[in-house]
């Protein structure tokens, strides 16, 4: 089984990845962080860890206003890092452990979370600032895996403490529940006290950041009783993102030992580093298995209906890359190239030939069988001239005839507009 070690609290401003890419080790003025670091590095190291479950927030860098989440669970197999505007850290990929995320996933959902999902985003110095002063070896990165929680704070209304520290209490259940033996930390990025904007920026109150972090070790509970107003006068506006912390105490157990604690405010961020090392008893094997049958609960017995496959965490994550590339013909462009160029447009989205091949003859149930969204052939469909009913039919095994038979009305229809509605209207 997966067993939580322990809980790791680190600020993740950019102060920190600069320190490192820029070998500031020596230098008086920023050896404090590195020396804050080395206890993590040391103890994640002794302590054999696997994997880290990563907290974060993006800084608006992947996760921009078009579609702001509370919470955004990665589900990768690897993530790089984001260009911030001067160009990306030349810092190796990090290694996600897909299993683990899509386990935590259908948990906290069951939870009644209302969770988001991601693949493919690179991610920027919230998730890597703090990462790269953990990894053991700066050129090869974290050799473990990572699970990514992003948590959207930066656009108001968010989560409050006491939803964080809810979120923190299921996704023990979560880890404690999966089969794989695993070391996991739950890694809780941000803070301490800072502000970056406005007639306030610059903003620090280190006895309240002494404060929090007393709290936060014995006494959660009262934390979460906190508004966000209060978060951001004690603390600084941007400094409420600890409220992400509270999600890794929830994770642990009443029982905690801190084996290390440092805060070091040279300028901007008052920067923490803090070890949890949790001490309760782990879960049973009895509430271990009724959780498992609580997380598979809703969709139980719909794998078992004829003709039918729901697309789930893991059809996603395997089929990516198809997926995505037939989504792109809602751009004009790559749609004039799918008629025009197909090949070689497969080529550059690196199908395989088994996906080409589906792709060419219009394999409509097989793709569906691979894990292709429905909703996707049908904006494939119009490209190729096959409207609705057709795809329909050819997923059934029957000709249009016979599908049409079966309906109320026989008709025609799509979801494509203008000229090739006109022309698919026959």
């Amino acid at each position: 089984m997966a067993k939580i070690i322990g809980g790791i609290g680190a600020s993740h401003s950019p102060t920190i990845a600069f320190a490192k890419d820029t070998n500031k080790h020596n230098d008086p003025a920023w050896a404090p962080i590195f020396e804050g670091f080395s206890h993590i590095q040391n103890w994640v190291k002794t302590n054999k860890i696997d994997t880290l479950f990563m907290i974060f927030n993006d800084h608006i860098t992947s996760f921009f206003f078009d579609h702001y989440s509370p919470f955004t669970l990665g589900f990768d197999d690897a993530y790089v890092t984001a260009d911030e505007g001067g160009g990306a850290r030349d810092y190796p990929a990090a290694k996600g452990h897909v299993a683990l995320s899509q386990h935590i996933g259908h948990a906290l959902v069951a939870d009644e979370f209302d969770i988001s999902f991601f693949q493919k985003k690179p991610l920027d110095h919230g998730f890597f600032s703090p990462l790269s002063m953990i990894a053991d070896d700066a050129n090869l990165g974290w050799s473990g895996t990572v699970v990514p929680l992003q948590v959207g704070v930066l656009q108001l209304p968010i989560p409050n403490a006491k939803r964080c520290y809810k979120l923190g209490k299921s996704l023990r259940k979560a880890i404690e529940s999966f089969p794989e033996d695993l070391n996991v930390a739950i890694v809780a990025t941000g803070g301490l006290s800072h502000q970056v904007h406005g007639e306030r920026c610059g903003f620090l109150n280190e006895a309240w950041d002494e404060e929090f972090l007393d709290l936060l070790e014995s006494n959660p509970e009262k934390l979460t009783q906190m508004r966000l107003a209060e978060y951001a006068e004690l603390g600084g506006m941007e400094g409420a993102e600890v409220i992400m912390w509270l999600i890794m105490r929830g994770a642990l157990s009443d029982q905690v030992n801190c084996v290390h604690r440092s805060t070091y405010a040279p300028s901007m961020t008052n920067i923490a580093t803090v070890i949890y090392e949790d001490t309760g008893a782990p879960a049973t094997p009895e509430d271990i298995d009724r959780y498992r049958q609580h997380i598979h609960y809703e969709l139980d017995g719909a794998q078992n209906l004829e003709g039918t496959h729901p697309f789930t965490l893991e059809k996603s994550q395997k089929a990516y890359r198809l997926n995505h590339f037939l989504h792109q013909v809602i751009v004009p462009e790559h749609r004039a190239r799918f008629i025009d160029d197909l090949d070689n447009l497969m080529q550059e989205y690196q199908l395989t030939q088994t996906e080409q091949d589906m792709v060419r003859q219009r394999k409509w149930i097989e793709m569906i069988h691979y894990g292709v969204t429905f909703f996707v052939l049908e904006k494939m469909a119009p490209v190729v001239g096959w409207t609705n009913p057709e795809v329909y039919a050819s997923m059934r095994g029957q000709s249009l005839e016979e599908f049409q038979k079966t309906r109320k009305v026989s008709m025609q229809y799509s979801v494509a507009g203008g000229a090739t509605a006109k022309a698919l209207d026959r």
